[in-house]
């Protein structure tokens, strides 16, 4: 038997896109065949992408499709997988199975509600589909025979080691995250009117040590890269009668570097502002374990949703504004220093989230006055996220898609007012022009070549170049976008480099630039010092 596993899940995206990502749920299915007999070469992985390039896709008796989103946005590379291309897998030969994210529906954009899957030739996992296809291998003929069931954490214990070996067949491979499960379900006792949290019930907490297992797996396999990103609120893992425990994050951190010592990232993704306001002590003992083991260019991303007191009580709303504004200012105190990589240790982003219940033309501007305070009392985020709310049946925003088409026209003024009075200055506070990117990674050109560090939310830099992709530079801020940056790869050969990149240099631009060309050849540094008029500041990064 040949089972085929197609990638077409993109976890949230964020500045136009996420890097090269694996979630879970190839993992632990891969594992789940192998725990079932399934030998590991005939098991194949292909992320969508590599599919539309042209992979064929003949020869499989199995083929399972993870899809779906919760979060819509814009990509760099990597998109989902579509509903046309879905419908053209399910003529495929073979028994075709689909879940993930999709079983809760599809949706394509934010402002709409998800609709339900339906495609002829294809079985959709209504519940996890790590365990359908597991439990599926007893009669691979027969889909329909198979319950829809709940994975448990002891499953996933050995699932997740077991099929850590897929990793290897990813395209960017080693340059991958991982994306790692801590728990899911949420802790608190009434529930945001969007999410779809409250679907997975109570939190069913991993284990430490199954935590540490599955990394210890991967990094044997050549995984580098790990984010702590499937959990609602990462603060409250392991909590005790709804109090932190830093205790367990310390457990859970040092394990991890002790299982993979060579990591080269190790970032987090959600946590809960009121957390952080109502357990200032826990949090911030939290916060200083984090930025001692992790990696820099780390992101708390803070699920604020709205600034406006209506909308927070409409839609049950955890964190009143006053509160968010600590959480920042305590996330800062701890993680605004600047790491080795050139970016903070620890910073918040913020999630905003417009189309809820009670939502008015003042929302707004609640929303707008709440980060300009942010900016005016001298506190980084990271990136702040907008968007329009995507509905999923069984929330009680379902079906309410007028109220976000109501301030359509609105929201996306707004929107472009934040990208530009508050993004742009907080963008030249988080990264100064002459601020050095350690490892960008290369990934697409258009015009000009877009790169990456790997991490969690990475920061987009446009470099005035065609480079190959795959390619790995550090980087000098020159100039600064709403949610990029423009950057030259230094040390900069000054003797060699084009005029793109040597306008680009502080002090520089077009006019400047021409004559420091014909100035070439320079001996030293010195010379190119005291024959161009540049500062030594930018001297240091040039070579001769």
């Amino acid at each position: 038997m040949r089972v085929l596993i197609i990638d077409g899940y993109v976890d949230e995206p964020a500045c136009l896109g996420v890097p090269p990502y694996l979630a879970p749920y190839p993992r632990y299915i891969a594992g789940a065949l192998v725990e079932k007999g399934m030998r590991k070469q005939d098991i194949s992985y292909h992320t969508i992408d590599r599919i539309r390039h042209g992979v064929k896709l003949s020869g499989f008796d199995l083929i399972i499709i993870v899809a779906g989103m919760t979060v819509p946005g814009k990509y760099l590379r990597g998109t989902p997988i579509s509903l046309k291309e879905i419908r053209e897998l399910s003529h495929l030969d073979g028994i075709k199975v689909i879940g993930g994210p999709i079983r809760l529906g599809f949706g394509v954009e934010g402002g709409s509600s998800a609709k339900e899957l339906d495609t002829q030739g294809i079985t959709l996992a209504k519940k996890d589909i790590e365990a359908f296809v597991f439990d599926l291998m007893d009669s691979p003929d027969d889909p329909d025979s198979v319950e829809h069931r709940m994975r448990t954490t002891s499953e996933i214990r050995r699932w997740g080691e077991k099929g850590a070996f897929i990793i290897r067949q990813h395209p960017d491979f080693p340059h991958v995250m991982c994306e790692l499960e801590t728990y899911r379900g949420c802790p608190r006792h009434s529930h945001c009117s969007f999410c779809t949290e409250p679907f997975y019930g109570k939190p069913d907490f991993r284990e430490s040590g199954d935590v540490i297992a599955e990394v210890s797996a991967l990094y044997n396999c050549g995984a580098r890269y790990f984010r702590l990103g499937r959990q609602p609120d990462l603060f409250m893992y392991m909590a005790e009668d709804g109090v932190p425990n830093p205790g367990a994050i310390e457990r859970l951190y040092t394990g991890i570097r002790n299982a993979a010592p060579s990591l080269r990232v190790l970032h987090m993704d959600n946590a809960n502002p009121v957390t952080l306001a109502q357990f200032p002590e826990e949090s911030r003992q939290i916060a200083e374990t984090i930025v001692k083991y992790h990696t820099p260019g780390d992101v708390a991303a803070l699920g604020m949703e709205s600034a406006d007191p209506a909308v927070i009580r409409a839609n049950d709303l955890k964190a009143q504004p006053d509160e968010v504004f600590e959480a920042l200012r305590l996330l800062n105190d701890v993680g605004a220093v600047r790491g080795a990589n050139g970016l903070p240790e620890l910073l918040p982003g913020i999630n905003f989230v417009h189309g809820l219940k009670g939502e008015t033309e003042k929302t707004f501007g609640l929303n707008y006055d709440f980060l300009k305070k942010v900016l005016d009392n001298n506190l980084m985020v990271r990136r702040v996220n907008i968007r329009q709310v995507m509905t999923f049946a069984g929330t009680p925003m379902y079906g309410r898609d007028e109220l976000a088409q109501k301030h359509k026209n609105l929201f996306l003024r707004y929107k472009e007012k934040i990208r530009s009075e508050i993004d742009l200055p907080m963008l030249r506070r988080l990264v100064p022009a002459g601020t050095v990117l350690r490892e960008v990674r290369t990934e697409v050109f258009d015009k000009i070549t877009f790169g990456r560090q790997l991490g969690s939310y990475p920061l987009l830099v446009g470099i005035p170049a065609k480079l190959e992709p795959g390619m790995e530079f550090d980087i000098m801020v020159t100039g600064h976008g709403f949610r990029s940056i423009t950057g030259i790869p230094v040390p900069l050969d000054i003797n060699r480099a084009p005029l793109r990149l040597i306008q680009e240099l502080p002090g520089a631009g077009k006019k400047q630039a021409g004559k420091i060309m014909a100035g070439r050849p320079y001996k030293d540094r010195d010379d190119v010092a005291a024959r161009t008029g540049l500062d030594f500041g930018v001297v240091e990064y040039v070579v001769v």
